[in-house]
């Protein structure tokens, strides 16, 4: 089995994440316990009690996404003797999942990691006032359908194809009145259901450009390194390792599309024959095995989860 580990991105959270590690791992209980102590706020009370209203919020669930995953990481590592290098040719992730990733895989600091992201949560609400813009799903209709749907609605505003996720299910972003008339025309042409998501911000197009910016002077004051494994970045669908190139396409991601259909496909014609998510929920699980049935997908993010992978690996 030649592998890939993927990290889920925001929609992922829940309260009660991360609970389970704790409890069971003191690698977990010390992943948490830093990125509380990076972010000077008790992120880990948030993640297991609540309350939702604020855990949800970009700002908080982007860090507690990825705290979740480089915990699953950290015990793969330091209680299962796990090699990231020796057990995986890629890593992957979804939006701020990059952001897991690359901590899991060395080339940013846990502290880094969880302030960027701290900062890139805050960054994209102040980019765009709420209610001003707005995301929704269209499911059933392929990228090039979605686009022409976006083009359609968009009337002098902002709609483009924000997400790639599988085929039959593209998200689509920009100003909430260009949504919603997508979300009409989409019925016409043929998708099977089109609803608004659940999100504060229209992520992943050209209205976040002033995060962008903020995003830009926070990742150029951090110091990358090289990843032990090559990253499948979001925004061309295609490897890199480059510590420069790595913080250029970060920016570029904060606009650009998430090409996550791409990105499969690349690592499944690169050689990867197992997919293996790390953290919370099981929505990339899900992605791959429509994207690529060829592929071997499963999630760990649970104390018995990391055990059956362990014996696997």
């Amino acid at each position: 089995m030649t592998r890939a580990f993927t990290f889920p991105g925001q929609g992922s959270q829940a309260v009660g994440m991360g609970q389970a590690l704790a409890e069971a791992s003191a690698t977990a209980r010390e992943v948490f316990q830093e990125v509380d102590e990076a972010l000077g706020q008790n992120l880990s009370k948030l993640m297991f009690g609540g309350p939702e209203d604020q855990l949800v919020l970009t700002e908080n669930a982007q860090p507690a996404l990825m705290a979740v995953s480089v915990a699953v990481m950290r015990i793969l590592a330091k209680e299962g003797g796990v090699n990231l290098a020796d057990k995986a040719r890629f890593v992957a992730g979804h939006s701020l999942g990059e952001y897991s990733a690359l901590a899991a895989a060395g080339s940013l600091t846990l502290a880094d990691t969880a302030r960027l992201l701290k900062r890139r949560g805050l960054a994209m609400q102040r980019a765009v006032p709420v209610g001003v813009g707005a995301m929704a799903a269209l499911l059933g209709v392929d990228l090039n359908v979605a686009r022409e749907i976006a083009d359609e609605a968009a009337q002098g505003q902002v709609c483009t194809a924000a997400n790639d996720n599988a085929p039959g299910q593209v998200v689509i972003s920009g100003h909430r009145e260009a949504i919603e008339r997508a979300i009409e025309i989409g019925k016409e042409k043929g998708a099977r259901r089109s609803m608004l998501l659940p999100v504060s911000a229209p992520f992943h197009c050209s209205l976040m450009a002033p995060a962008a910016e903020e995003m830009a002077e926070a990742l150029a004051a951090v110091a990358f390194r090289t990843p032990a494994v090559p990253l499948v970045a979001n925004v061309i669908a295609s490897q890199v390792s480059d510590p420069d190139e790595i913080r250029r396409l970060l920016v570029e991601q904060v606009t650009g599309s998430v090409r996550w259909r791409e990105c499969v496909e690349y690592m499944a014609a690169n050689g990867v024959t197992e997919v293996i998510e790390l953290g919370a929920g099981k929505a990339l699980t899900g992605m791959a095995k429509r994207i690529n049935k060829d592929l071997t997908a499963s999630a760990a993010g649970t104390p018995d989860e990391i055990d059956a992978l362990l014996k696997n690996l």
